[in-house]
């Protein structure tokens, strides 16, 4: 019998005062095109979920996290496949932006509170589960 394998994402949560967060707007990538996310990707191969985490924020946003900057928050087992590992950071060098253009529209700060009514389903969830100082969710379960 196969084991279950697991498709693990991180996310980075980049925050600043008062209570915003960084999303960008998904754009060409045929997932989710025109709405918030955060940045976020698969592990690959090779890589630890903190690397993973320093390199998606660097790919997407452009900015530099030291792996003592990263706070583990949150861990969302998503239907079918999916174990997605949420980070914050509150400390990086360099100023976001949108260093992927063919792959984002834009970026904005946002409210944790008040998100976009467009923002992709499951990181609003986790989101939300985070400001309840919920370490585990699942979502897209029966």
């Amino acid at each position: 019998m196969d084991r279950f394998r697991a498709i693990v994402d991180v996310h980075v949560l980049l925050l600043r005062p008062p209570g915003e967060v960084l999303l960008i707007r998904r754009a060409n990538t045929g997932y989710r095109d025109g709405q918030w996310h955060l940045p976020s990707g698969h592990l690959e191969p090779g890589e630890t979920v903190v690397e993973g985490a320093i390199r998606e924020a660097r790919e997407e946003v452009g900015v530099t996290i030291a792996a003592a900057g990263l706070r583990f928050v949150h861990v969302m087992h998503r239907s079918p496949d999916r174990i997605g590992l949420f980070f914050a950071a509150g400390e990086w060098a360099g100023v976001p932006y949108n260093a992927e253009p063919h792959k984002c529209s834009a970026i904005g700060w946002h409210p944790l509170a008040d998100l976009p009514a467009d923002t992709v389903d499951y990181p609003a969830a986790a989101l939300a589960a985070i400001g309840r100082a919920e370490p585990f969710a699942v979502f897209g379960w029966r």
